[in-house]
């Protein structure tokens, strides 16, 4: 497959119609013939009795997107990289759900099958940066996927590193923002810093990073919602909320506390790892969507659209 072909022209394979590969799948229907974009999906999707499911399913049959059932989880390298070989570019948009080793499997299967290009589930911190031992073992995996793709040179790779989805930042689970008791946790201190940008401001940009002439290759690109400390996190839902609210620091000595007891809860894994604060935030300034002049939405615009009505 030619490295010089045109976007236009390329079969685009999506890995994944959730949260973000649907976004993707809009954005690139937007700009390319919906002929020449599939999107793979785990058996049975389409049939589900699932509201959201179904919802997707209707939009990809709107948009005349091809739609391929593939179980990521059970299928061999050998399996999947046969589905891949048919296409020039992989986008990956599968997230962590399909369990530990599936990114690496993916990739593999990606560099086995002669993909042109691939887009690797790499939407999140700058794994370079944290490097091993976060605390998180997917971290480590995305790491090991970097140096995977680092070492060939057939198949040319484009990383879109994201920061956190805005809404898992304001996520129950994560336990950082509690509007229902008016308390905000500070993962490390008040100074530590995370970028956040949503899935829909992910989709746009990775559509214009997928067609930007001259071409990307082998690079990673830095894009960003918004980069705040977790002190002015506080302050937001503080002016949202319209009264004070209660703030708690949970220091890394707390955090490794935590760990000690629960090993394997993945939330507190993930606290963990972000309050490190290395690697979890950039400049917004030095971000691609920031010299492109085009506009995302921060947590502050994102924090009054979706929790305006619970105050």
């Amino acid at each position: 497959m030619s490295f010089n072909a045109s976007p236009s022209d390329e079969k685009v394979l999506v890995l994944g119609a959730g949260q973000l590969g649907r976004q993707v799948i809009k954005n690139l229907a937007a700009r390319l013939n919906p002929v020449t974009i599939s999107v793979l999906v785990e058996p049975g999707f389409t049939t589900s009795g699932d509201t959201d499911k179904q919802e997707v399913t209707d939009e990809l049959d709107r948009l005349g997107v091809e739609v391929l059932h593939v179980d990521l989880a059970e299928g061999s390298e050998e399996i999947l990289a046969e589905w891949f070989a048919e296409f020039h570019t992989v986008i990956c948009c599968t997230g962590f759900v399909a369990g530990t080793g599936t990114q690496t499997k993916i990739t593999q299967a990606v560099l086995k099958a002669g993909v042109s290009r691939y887009f690797p589930w790499q939407f999140g911190v700058d794994y370079d940066i944290v490097g091993k031992g976060s605390g998180q073992p997917v971290f480590d995996e995305q790491y090991e996927v970097r140096k995977l793709l680092r070492s060939q040179e057939n198949t040319e790779w484009v990383i879109v590193s994201t920061g956190m989805f805005t809404s898992f930042l304001f996520e129950p689970a994560f336990g950082v923002v509690d509007l229902d008791t008016s308390t905000v946790r500070a993962l490390g201190s008040w100074d530590t810093r995370v970028t956040v940008t949503t899935p829909e401001d992910i989709g746009h940009l990775t559509a214009e990073i997928y067609l930007e002439e001259p071409r990307i290759r082998n690079e990673i690109v830095f894009i960003a919602g918004d980069t705040l400390s977790y002190g002015q996190l506080a302050t937001i839902v503080e002016e949202q909320a319209g009264k004070t609210v209660k703030r708690i620091v949970l220091s890394l000595e707390e955090l490794d506390d935590q760990l000690a007891q629960a090993p394997d809860d993945v939330m507190l894994r993930y606290r963990k790892a972000f309050a490190l604060g290395t690697g979890m935030w950039w400049e917004k300034s030095k971000t691609y969507n920031h010299a492109r002049g085009i506009e995302t939405m921060d947590a502050k615009a994102w924090l009054k659209r979706h929790w305006g009505n619970k105050r």
